[in-house]
């Protein structure tokens, strides 16, 4: 049985004017997110071993990624805020010029051999992945209940050309590194600058209206005022818009799932990945044997582990329409729990056929695929499970709680490859999906016994 949409208090169904101006939004928002996405996919391949090399230990394989993913939630709420006062194009823009910042940043410790500016970098291209966070929100925010999860997911599909593309700019990033006389390896981050300008130039001329903006004047929500939390005037504190955020979520039952399903989903994937690239090249050539003779690297090497991280990428957002297209037809619940059914597969394949990088691919791809349904299922639930006054503090705290939890898997997955092995950590994140699977059963089997008299 198909679950219908939530009703919304004071939010009509689009008029046609309404539904030309979102098209033209999530159009513009696509784009951006096309060229933005350049950055993280090639930090994701590269970052790890780089780190290693620089810290020159094993022990630093997950630092970029939890750098990366800690500043994503740290950022998150800021952001939100800034979206609130002023509206998604300056908060969406404002964030990608710090993470052009990081990106240069990464180009420097390439040169500098420096790992803190490494991880300088890593952390302000975390702000780049709270843009993209955000942004499949500003996609919802002008959207009808019978398309929200369809325009939600145009929005994270796009990110598949950058991102999918990062990973494989090794080579031809090399070529560029030379001929702008730096390291190889620095290479495909000036073309991650170079697209986020791009990105950035795209939003700023194009996000007329502000989506936002639009639809609170639309709903009669003029007057910052009138937001009970204060979450989005420019003085409020950060903790307030979080603990706003935190309410408007726990009095709703739904928004809990929606937002424990993508927080959930995004440590087990952030987990297994990180530590894929060090897994992968232990296996394929042994420890630090990837390092050449003078110290650097191999870009053999690199470009073999980023053709696999790219697989997983285009995972996460190839078929993102598809999620969309089932989260509208047969319910966000459905398709949050399926996804977590395919994470809990995708850890058995990496931790069975952990000596077999085909296989390991094969449960990065499956990582990516569950992920993906996990998250715009329950954004999408969250979305439409709060009143619209609530909703930008809402979503703030749920990518920060998200970011969190992918910065503690980051953190931890070293620790627990060093302990119990890859086969052991893609086993042990995969016990955070079964939670939430039994957490939607218990939510459906409660709401079956609600409306059944018996």
């Amino acid at each position: 049985m198909r679950e219908a949409p939530l009703p919304e208090a004071g939010v009509l169904e689009p008029s046609t004017p309404q539904r030309r101006m979102q098209r033209r939004t999530v159009g513009v928002l696509a784009s951006a997110q096309l060229l933005s996405g350049l950055g993280n996919g090639a930090t994701l391949a590269i970052g790890s071993l780089l780190a290693v090399q620089y810290g020159g230990s094993d022990a630093w394989a997950g630092s970029v990624t939890t750098v990366l993913t800690l500043t994503a939630a740290v950022a998150a709420l800021p952001l939100a805020g800034l979206a609130a006062a002023k509206g998604r194009r300056r908060a969406l823009v404002v964030g990608l010029v710090l993470a052009m910042a990081g990106s240069l940043a990464v180009v420097l410790s390439t040169v500098t051999t420096s790992l803190a500016l490494l991880l300088a970098g890593g952390a302000l291209l975390g702000v780049g992945t709270a843009v993209n966070l955000q942004s499949r929100f500003a996609a919802v925010d002008l959207a009808g209940a019978a398309h929200r999860g369809r325009d939600l997911s145009l929005v994270v599909w796009s990110i598949t050309v950058g991102a999918v593309a990062g990973p494989n700019l090794i080579r031809p990033g090399a070529a560029l590194g030379r001929a702008l006389h730096l390291p190889e390896t620095a290479g495909p981050f000036v073309i991650s600058v170079t697209g986020m300008a791009l990105a950035a130039v795209i939003l700023l001329a194009g996000l007329r209206p502000d989506p936002l903006l639009e639809a609170r004047r639309r709903a009669g929500i003029q007057d910052e005022a009138h937001e009970p939390a204060a979450a989005g005037r420019a003085g409020a504190s950060w903790g307030a818009a979080f603990r706003g955020g935190v309410h408007a979520i726990r009095t709703s039952p739904d928004a809990v799932l929606g937002v424990l399903g993508v927080v959930a989903a995004h440590a087990v994937m952030v987990s297994v990945m990180s530590m894929t690239p060090l897994h992968l090249q232990q296996v394929t050539v042994g420890p630090m044997a990837a390092m050449g003779h003078e110290g650097h690297v191999s870009t053999d090497s690199f470009a073999l582990i980023g053709f696999t991280i790219s697989l997983h990428i285009a995972g996460m957002y190839a078929l993102s329409p598809l999620m969309g297209w089932l989260s509208d037809r047969y319910g966000r619940r459905r398709v949050l729990a399926g996804g977590h059914v395919v994470l809990v597969l995708a850890v058995a394949v990496a931790a069975i056929g952990a000596p077999s990088p085909p296989a390991v691919a094969v449960g990065l791809v499956l990582l990516g695929l569950g992920w993906s349904a996990a998250t715009i299922a329950g954004s999408a639930l969250l979305a439409e499970s709060v009143e619209p006054v609530h909703r930008v503090q809402a979503q703030g705290a749920s990518d920060t709680a998200m970011g969190l939890a992918g910065a503690a898997g980051g953190a931890l997955s070293g620790v627990a490859m060093a302990l119990i092995g890859f086969e052991g950590l893609a086993l042990a994140a995969g016990v955070l999906s079964v939670a939430v699977l039994a957490l939607a059963v218990t939510r459906s089997l409660a709401g079956r016994r609600r409306f059944d008299p018996a």
